[in-house]
Protein backbone atom coordinates (compact mmCIF):
# COMPACT_ATOMS: atom_id res chain seq x y z
CA UNK A 1 0.00 0.00 0.00
CA UNK A 2 1.28 3.51 -0.53
CA UNK A 3 1.70 6.04 1.72
CA UNK A 4 1.76 9.73 0.61
CA UNK A 5 3.92 12.32 2.20
CA UNK A 6 3.73 15.70 2.11
CA UNK A 7 6.70 18.08 3.18
CA UNK A 8 5.10 21.33 4.47
CA UNK A 9 5.71 24.84 6.08
CA UNK A 10 3.94 27.56 6.87
CA UNK A 11 6.86 29.88 5.54
CA UNK A 12 9.62 29.75 3.00
CA UNK A 13 13.30 28.98 3.55
CA UNK A 14 12.95 26.53 6.49
CA UNK A 15 14.51 23.32 4.28
CA UNK A 16 11.54 21.29 2.80
CA UNK A 17 13.29 20.49 -0.03
CA UNK A 18 16.58 19.73 1.80
CA UNK A 19 14.53 17.64 3.61
CA UNK A 20 12.44 16.13 1.01
CA UNK A 21 15.65 15.10 -1.06
CA UNK A 22 17.24 13.72 2.10
CA UNK A 23 14.84 11.71 3.37
CA UNK A 24 13.42 10.20 -0.43
CA UNK A 25 17.10 9.10 -1.21
CA UNK A 26 17.75 7.48 2.17
CA UNK A 27 13.97 5.68 2.18
CA UNK A 28 14.83 4.51 -1.28
CA UNK A 29 18.40 3.30 0.24
CA UNK A 30 16.10 1.20 2.79
CA UNK A 31 14.33 -0.48 -0.21
CA UNK A 32 11.60 1.36 -0.14
CA UNK A 33 9.87 2.19 -3.58
CA UNK A 34 9.92 6.02 -3.71
CA UNK A 35 9.06 8.75 -5.75
CA UNK A 36 9.62 12.47 -4.76
CA UNK A 37 7.60 14.99 -6.04
CA UNK A 38 8.43 18.92 -6.47
CA UNK A 39 4.84 20.67 -6.29
CA UNK A 40 6.51 24.18 -5.30
CA UNK A 41 5.50 25.01 -9.25
CA UNK A 42 6.47 28.68 -8.66
CA UNK A 43 9.81 28.39 -7.10
CA UNK A 44 10.96 25.13 -7.71
CA UNK A 45 14.64 23.69 -6.54
CA UNK A 46 14.28 19.66 -6.07
CA UNK A 47 15.25 19.34 -9.35
CA UNK A 48 18.39 22.07 -8.98
CA UNK A 49 19.47 20.53 -5.81
CA UNK A 50 19.72 17.24 -7.57
CA UNK A 51 21.20 18.42 -10.51
CA UNK A 52 18.12 17.80 -12.84
CA UNK A 53 17.71 21.33 -13.81
CA UNK A 54 17.98 21.01 -17.29
CA UNK A 55 15.72 17.58 -18.04
CA UNK A 56 13.74 18.05 -21.44
CA UNK A 57 10.50 17.39 -19.50
CA UNK A 58 9.25 18.36 -15.91
CA UNK A 59 6.01 18.05 -14.15
CA UNK A 60 5.28 21.84 -15.50
CA UNK A 61 4.43 20.06 -19.04
CA UNK A 62 2.44 16.75 -16.95
CA UNK A 63 0.36 19.74 -15.43
CA UNK A 64 -0.09 21.36 -18.57
CA UNK A 65 -1.57 18.33 -20.20
CA UNK A 66 1.38 18.79 -22.43
CA UNK A 67 3.64 15.37 -21.27
CA UNK A 68 2.72 11.98 -19.67
CA UNK A 69 4.42 11.83 -16.11
CA UNK A 70 6.33 8.84 -17.06
CA UNK A 71 8.58 11.25 -19.30
CA UNK A 72 9.30 13.73 -16.54
CA UNK A 73 10.44 10.70 -13.93
CA UNK A 74 14.50 10.74 -13.49
CA UNK A 75 16.52 8.47 -11.39
CA UNK A 76 18.05 9.99 -8.44
CA UNK A 77 20.86 8.88 -5.33
CA UNK A 78 20.10 5.26 -4.25
CA UNK A 79 17.44 5.11 -6.93
CA UNK A 80 14.86 7.35 -6.04
CA UNK A 81 12.44 8.72 -8.63
CA UNK A 82 12.11 12.06 -9.14
CA UNK A 83 9.84 14.27 -10.77
CA UNK A 84 11.17 18.06 -10.70
CA UNK A 85 8.87 21.01 -12.00
CA UNK A 86 10.55 23.24 -14.02
CA UNK A 87 12.28 26.53 -13.29
CA UNK A 88 10.69 28.83 -16.25
CA UNK A 89 7.57 31.00 -15.21
CA UNK A 90 5.64 30.26 -18.87
CA UNK A 91 5.75 26.97 -17.94
CA UNK A 92 4.53 27.39 -14.40
CA UNK A 93 2.02 29.97 -15.98
CA UNK A 94 0.70 26.97 -18.04
CA UNK A 95 0.63 24.01 -15.15
CA UNK A 96 -2.55 23.82 -13.47
CA UNK A 97 -2.08 22.13 -10.13
CA UNK A 98 -5.40 20.48 -9.94
CA UNK A 99 -4.07 17.57 -12.35
CA UNK A 100 -1.77 17.15 -9.50
CA UNK A 101 -4.64 14.01 -8.02
CA UNK A 102 -4.54 12.47 -11.48
CA UNK A 103 -0.61 12.32 -11.84
CA UNK A 104 -0.85 10.81 -8.74
CA UNK A 105 -2.92 7.95 -10.06
CA UNK A 106 -0.35 7.08 -12.67
CA UNK A 107 2.40 6.90 -10.25
CA UNK A 108 0.55 5.09 -6.79
CA UNK A 109 1.07 1.43 -8.14
CA UNK A 110 4.67 2.15 -8.99
CA UNK A 111 5.70 3.17 -5.42
CA UNK A 112 5.20 2.15 -1.62
CA UNK A 113 6.32 5.97 -0.44
CA UNK A 114 5.52 9.48 -2.17
CA UNK A 115 6.71 12.72 -1.24
CA UNK A 116 5.24 15.79 -2.06
CA UNK A 117 7.53 19.01 -1.52
CA UNK A 118 4.54 21.67 -1.24
CA UNK A 119 5.18 25.40 -2.10
CA UNK A 120 5.10 28.02 1.33
CA UNK A 121 2.32 29.43 2.34
CA UNK A 122 -1.42 29.13 2.44
CA UNK A 123 -2.77 29.59 -1.21
CA UNK A 124 -4.60 26.91 -4.16
CA UNK A 125 -1.01 25.31 -4.96
CA UNK A 126 -0.07 24.82 -1.50
CA UNK A 127 -3.82 23.66 -0.45
CA UNK A 128 -3.94 20.72 -3.23
CA UNK A 129 -0.54 18.96 -1.80
CA UNK A 130 -1.96 19.11 1.64
CA UNK A 131 -5.55 17.29 0.46
CA UNK A 132 -3.90 14.92 -1.33
CA UNK A 133 -1.89 13.54 1.58
CA UNK A 134 -1.89 10.46 3.76
CA UNK A 135 0.19 12.39 6.12
CA UNK A 136 1.80 15.73 6.45
CA UNK A 137 4.70 16.54 7.57
CA UNK A 138 5.58 20.25 9.15
CA UNK A 139 9.38 21.64 8.31
CA UNK A 140 9.81 24.12 11.58
CA UNK A 141 12.93 25.73 12.09
CA UNK A 142 13.41 26.74 15.94
CA UNK A 143 11.86 30.05 15.85
CA UNK A 144 8.75 31.90 17.08
CA UNK A 145 7.52 33.15 13.38
CA UNK A 146 8.41 29.72 11.63
CA UNK A 147 6.18 27.73 14.47
CA UNK A 148 2.85 29.91 14.06
CA UNK A 149 3.26 29.80 10.52
CA UNK A 150 3.55 25.66 10.60
CA UNK A 151 0.36 26.58 13.00
CA UNK A 152 -1.14 28.12 10.20
CA UNK A 153 -0.36 24.98 8.05
CA UNK A 154 -1.62 22.40 10.77
CA UNK A 155 -4.73 23.74 11.08
CA UNK A 156 -5.86 24.62 7.40
CA UNK A 157 -4.90 20.79 7.10
CA UNK A 158 -7.29 19.33 9.21
CA UNK A 159 -9.76 22.21 8.08
CA UNK A 160 -9.56 20.40 4.88
CA UNK A 161 -9.81 16.72 6.48
CA UNK A 162 -6.02 15.97 6.18
CA UNK A 163 -3.29 14.66 9.10
CA UNK A 164 -0.37 15.79 9.95
CA UNK A 165 2.01 13.23 11.38
CA UNK A 166 4.51 15.30 13.36
CA UNK A 167 7.33 18.01 12.62
CA UNK A 168 10.50 17.95 11.63
CA UNK A 169 12.79 20.63 13.90
CA UNK A 170 15.56 22.15 11.24
CA UNK A 171 18.19 23.90 11.89
CA UNK A 172 19.30 23.35 14.91
CA UNK A 173 21.82 26.02 15.90
CA UNK A 174 22.42 25.65 20.07
CA UNK A 175 21.83 24.06 22.97
CA UNK A 176 18.66 26.39 23.69
CA UNK A 177 16.99 25.26 19.88
CA UNK A 178 17.91 21.89 21.14
CA UNK A 179 15.92 22.03 24.05
CA UNK A 180 12.87 23.66 22.46
CA UNK A 181 11.41 20.04 21.38
CA UNK A 182 8.59 19.92 24.25
CA UNK A 183 7.99 23.79 23.68
CA UNK A 184 7.32 23.43 20.28
CA UNK A 185 5.66 20.24 20.72
CA UNK A 186 2.88 22.07 23.00
CA UNK A 187 2.15 24.89 20.36
CA UNK A 188 2.02 22.80 17.31
CA UNK A 189 -0.27 19.57 19.23
CA UNK A 190 2.32 17.52 17.25
CA UNK A 191 5.15 15.45 17.95
CA UNK A 192 8.13 16.86 16.72
CA UNK A 193 9.80 13.57 14.91
CA UNK A 194 13.56 14.60 14.14
CA UNK A 195 15.64 17.01 14.80
CA UNK A 196 18.14 18.14 12.35
CA UNK A 197 21.28 20.32 13.39
CA UNK A 198 22.52 23.17 11.32
CA UNK A 199 25.44 21.98 9.48
CA UNK A 200 27.27 23.52 7.08
CA UNK A 201 27.82 20.58 5.08
CA UNK A 202 24.33 21.10 3.88
CA UNK A 203 25.67 24.19 1.88
CA UNK A 204 28.05 22.33 0.18
CA UNK A 205 26.03 19.43 -0.64
CA UNK A 206 23.58 21.40 -2.41
CA UNK A 207 26.36 23.20 -3.92
CA UNK A 208 27.69 19.83 -5.15
CA UNK A 209 24.13 18.99 -6.90
CA UNK A 210 23.43 16.24 -3.91
CA UNK A 211 22.09 15.36 -0.48
CA UNK A 212 23.87 15.76 2.12
CA UNK A 213 23.29 11.79 2.83
CA UNK A 214 25.15 10.94 -0.51
CA UNK A 215 27.77 13.78 -0.28
CA UNK A 216 28.53 14.06 3.52
CA UNK A 217 27.13 10.59 4.91
CA UNK A 218 28.95 10.93 8.08
CA UNK A 219 28.25 14.35 9.05
CA UNK A 220 25.53 15.20 12.03
CA UNK A 221 22.69 16.53 9.10
CA UNK A 222 22.92 13.10 7.61
CA UNK A 223 22.77 10.88 10.47
CA UNK A 224 19.95 12.88 11.68
CA UNK A 225 17.87 12.27 8.08
CA UNK A 226 18.90 8.61 8.12
CA UNK A 227 17.16 8.12 11.69
CA UNK A 228 14.51 9.92 10.45
CA UNK A 229 14.35 7.98 7.21
CA UNK A 230 14.42 4.75 9.32
CA UNK A 231 11.77 5.82 11.54
CA UNK A 232 9.66 6.43 8.68
CA UNK A 233 10.32 3.07 6.53
CA UNK A 234 10.43 1.11 10.34
CA UNK A 235 13.33 -0.37 9.93
CA UNK A 236 16.67 -1.02 12.06
CA UNK A 237 20.33 0.31 11.24
CA UNK A 238 22.41 -1.83 9.32
CA UNK A 239 25.95 -2.60 9.32
CA UNK A 240 26.54 0.68 7.13
CA UNK A 241 24.60 2.86 9.22
CA UNK A 242 26.05 1.67 12.31
CA UNK A 243 29.89 1.82 10.75
CA UNK A 244 29.09 5.69 9.30
CA UNK A 245 26.93 6.64 13.03
CA UNK A 246 29.91 5.33 15.09
CA UNK A 247 32.31 8.21 13.46
CA UNK A 248 32.53 11.82 16.29
CA UNK A 249 29.80 9.56 18.58
CA UNK A 250 29.95 12.87 20.94
CA UNK A 251 26.80 14.59 19.66
CA UNK A 252 26.51 18.30 18.34
CA UNK A 253 24.67 18.86 21.74
CA UNK A 254 27.22 18.31 23.63
CA UNK A 255 29.67 19.48 21.60
CA UNK A 256 28.05 22.90 21.76
CA UNK A 257 27.72 22.54 25.44
CA UNK A 258 31.38 21.92 25.69
CA UNK A 259 32.01 25.03 24.26
CA UNK A 260 29.83 27.43 25.32
CA UNK A 261 29.85 25.97 28.95
CA UNK A 262 33.78 25.26 29.68
CA UNK A 263 34.57 22.51 32.46
CA UNK A 264 30.98 21.92 32.89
Amino acid sequence: MTIVFTIASGKGGTGKTTVTSNLGSMLAYYKKRTFILDADMGMANLGLVLGLEKMPVSLHEVLAGKANVHDAIYEGPFGVNVIPSGLSLEGFKDANPDRLKDVMTEIVDECDILIIDAPAGINHDGIVPLAVADEVILVVNPDISSIVDALKTKMLTEMIGGTVRGAILNRVSSVDDAMTKEQIEKMLGVKVIGMVPEDANIRRASAARAPVVVKFPSSHAAKAFRKIARDIAGVQANEEDMAVETVKKEGFVERLARALFPGS
